[in-house]
């Protein structure tokens, strides 16, 4: 058995592996790779996506859902310029390298950015703290999950402007209040679904307000939203898997009960971090990110040593980003605990060898 983890694409549940690779070779007499998105089997198939979306995350009225491209990558560019008014002014939060890109693409479509708060002064191993939001811009702008170096917000920012984010690595991994935020996007591949598809909730009433000169086709949400995610052919096979692991999550008792699992994940690995003299975390306790743990060795000498005790162990994935080194084991939704337990055994292991 080999225990994942890796930061992305995500791991899913087995049984979700199962029926997307049977509907692959058979679905309702096609395979899922030639199925019409315009064919009413798929468009019963974007339906509950869309609709189990809104149940897992309690959606409120007045919100739409559009499955797009792009990932999130696209998402800072989507975000910007939809969001964009009558200041063309925009507050970012900079906790990373991917809050880094939303906000240099702000910037490429004319967006007057203000970095109003940032964590790049101590390489992006904190969220910042006791920060003025600033009152003079169209929306303000966070990523909420730091998969690069680890860090996450356990406190989302308090502000009556557009609040906009960026949740791919942590959505649908702890409970939000959707109606706190005027736009989140998230690419797919990491609690959600493959690669391929990237989620958008809109309040509807920000739809067409945008005031840039600049509006391609398919980067306006309004136009996306009104055709209901079919402006032009969309990622059918990842839509359709990510229908399926939302089934699988609301089956298993949703997103309150993911996040208690998410939480026991967490705390069995920091622990051993903490305990463990071999190793240290990385970023501030207070900001560890549940979803992507990031710790070293304290005396890396014994990597060679460590790297090869995890990967006898069936462990896959570990290696830190080149930014940050040392290790980072993601723990998205479908990580069984059991996997965690066979790190921390191999940490432990590895401690008394030491």
């Amino acid at each position: 058995m080999k225990h994942n983890f890796g930061a992305g694409p995500c791991i899913l549940p087995h049984g979700v592996f199962e029926q997307a690779a049977s509907a692959v070779l058979d679905f309702n007499g096609l395979s899922i790779l030639e199925v019409s998105h315009r064919h009413k089997d798929f468009v019963a198939v974007m339906d509950e996506a869309i609709d189990l979306v809104k149940k897992a995350l309690n959606v409120p009225s007045g919100y739409s859902i559009a499955f797009l491209q792009g990932g999130a990558t696209l998402g800072f560019t989507i975000a910007a310029l939809n969001m964009m008014r009558g200041t063309k002014k925009a507050g970012y939060i900079n906790t990373g390298t991917w809050a880094t890109g939303a906000i240099k693409e702000a910037k490429k479509v004319g967006v007057d950015v203000n970095v109003f708060a940032s964590s790049e002064d101590k390489g992006f191993t904190y969220i910042p703290k006791n920060y003025q939001v600033p009152t003079d811009v169209d929306y303000i702008h966070f990523t909420s999950n730091n998969t690069i170096y680890g860090t996450q917000f356990k406190e989302f920012p308090k502000t009556d402007l557009p609040l906009i984010c960026d949740m791919s690595s942590d959505i649908f991994s702890k409970e939000i209040n959707v109606a706190d935020f005027d736009l989140i996007y998230a690419g797919a591949q990491k609690n959600l679904g493959p690669a391929g598809a990237t989620l958008y909730i809109v309040k509807d009433e920000v739809l067409g307000k945008s005031t840039s000169p600049f509006m391609p086709t398919y980067l306006d949400l309004k136009q996306q939203v009104e055709k209901e995610s079919m402006l032009n052919t969309p990622p059918v096979f990842a839509i359709y898997v990510a229908m399926l692991n939302l089934r699988d999550l609301l089956s298993t008792g949703g997103v309150k009960a993911m996040e208690s699992k998410n939480n026991a994940k967490a705390n069995l690995l920091y622990n051993e971090i903490d305990s463990n003299d071999a190793f240290r975390g990385a970023v501030q306790s207070e900001d560890r990110s549940n979803m992507n743990v990031t710790f070293l060795l304290n005396d890396e000498s014994r990597s060679a040593e460590f790297d090869a005790l995890w990967k006898d162990a069936g462990i896959v994935g570990l290696p830190g980003h080149r930014s940050v080194g040392g290790y980072r084991a993601s723990m998205y939704n479908a990580l069984p605990i059991e996997s965690v337990q066979v790190l921390v055994d191999v940490m432990s292991e590895f401690s008394r060898k030491g």
